[in-house]
């Protein structure tokens, strides 16, 4: 049988982000040796790892010569090269999630199909080969403002996304592939992450619910357990399994929803790996989503994704106004207060809303922890000096 721990087997990542980072705190803690492929030579990976190469993750020949000298691939954001991963899976090479999962997702109006395909409830949509063509399906009657326009592909982390409310707000965007998307009245944004490992073992996380960014479109805070009805809770999780279900993946699976004023449940989108929205399983549950990525991967059982705690997480980006050298102005003071966790993700240059750490706020109380939660965000800025 093959041994994972304190061996020779080559764990590869492709990407070397903080998601990366965070994945390798658990391979450290079961002494499991990683190689991490990414473009920059700064990845907040690189100290971590066994051996680090630097590449484009969209080239087909620098992704596949990577993955020919791992034992098991995965990935740490989508934007990688699929066919290469296609390539490496045909001639036997372990990656997960699959590069038949990573193509429905990679494209926003593929994925989109695919619940309409799979009766998976989803909110209603218009598919366009080039944004140029939108302004006649509005002037034609085929299409009703406001809606979000979303990239079909290539967007990431609040880019891509844009509310139109005017005809005039088009001519900013670009004139690629794209979908309109109905806007849709909500009462919560909602995530389940979903695990499964290659022998179908699956299990999922407690619902929690997101608060976002107006201008950033980025995650703020996120809370769990959601503060919903059981019942709505059910149904979040009976979507999300049928999603999972449905794509075949295996890995962690980020299911992102939307409960409506009369509390159903659309799917908004998915995300094929561990994810914004389950961060606070590092303090609250009794395994992460981090280590259950690693245990998913290399087909290990599952661990309990129980939350012993209630937890807030506050996502740390750059302060609008300061580019540069990163500081972390209030650092102390968010450190005086009970039950506050900060992680820090190694990233030297700050822009204005770059993602730079997060900060997990517990609590027996939910409802308590949320207000430290609010105090951690107005005390602690990501600024330049």
């Amino acid at each position: 049988m093959k041994t994972y721990f304190s061996s020779d087997f080559k764990f590869g990542i492709l990407g070397g982000g903080q998601l990366g980072r965070m994945l390798l705190r658990e391979t450290n803690k079961f002494d499991i040796q990683t190689w991490v492929l990414d473009a920059s030579p700064e990845a907040p990976c690189k100290p971590y790892v066994n051996q680090f190469f630097q590449g484009d993750l969209m080239d087909f020949d620098t992704v596949y010569d990577f993955g020919k000298k791992v034992d098991v691939l995965t990935f740490e954001i989508e934007l990688v090269n699929a066919q290469a991963l296609q390539k490496l899976e045909d001639e036997g090479i372990k990656v997960y999630p699959s590069a038949a999962t990573l193509n429905i997702i990679q494209n926003k109006a593929t994925q989109k199909l695919f619940y309409v395909d799979n009766n998976i409830p989803t909110a209603e949509f218009v598919r366009f080969a080039y944004t140029s063509e939108i302004k006649d399906a509005v002037n034609n009657g085929g299409l009703n403002l406001p809606f979000i326009w979303k990239a079909a592909q290539g967007g990431y982390d609040g880019n891509g996304v844009k509310v139109v409310r005017n005809i005039s707000d088009l001519d900013s965007l670009p004139n690629i592939e794209c979908i309109a998307e109905q806007m849709i009245n909500f009462k919560n944004e909602l995530s389940v992450i979903v695990a499964r490992n290659p022998s179908g073992e699956m299990k999922h996380y407690e619902v929690v619910e997101m608060e976002f960014h107006p201008e950033a479109n980025q995650v703020e805070y996120v809370i769990c357990p959601a503060r919903i009805d059981d019942a709505v809770a059910k149904k979040a999780i009976a979507v999300a399994l049928q999603v999972s279900e449905k794509i075949n993946h295996v890995g962690i699976l980020a299911v992102e929803l939307f409960q409506t004023q009369n509390d159903e449940i659309l799917v908004n989108e998915v995300a094929p790996r561990t994810h914004n929205s389950g961060h606070h399983t590092i303090e609250t549950s009794y395994t992460s989503q981090f280590e259950q990525h690693m245990r998913t991967v290399l087909d290990l059982p599952l661990g309990n994704t129980d939350s012993k705690v209630a937890g807030v997480m506050v996502n740390l980006v750059g302060t609008e106004g300061f580019t540069g050298n990163v500081f972390y102005e209030g650092m102390n003071d968010i450190l005086s207060l009970n039950g506050v966790t900060p992680h820090i993700y190694g990233k030297k240059q700050t822009r204005p809303f770059r993602k730079m750490g997060h900060v997990t706020i517990v609590d027996k109380d939910i409802n308590a922890a949320r207000k430290t939660a609010e105090k951690v965000k107005n005390t602690i800025k990501v600024i330049s000096k």
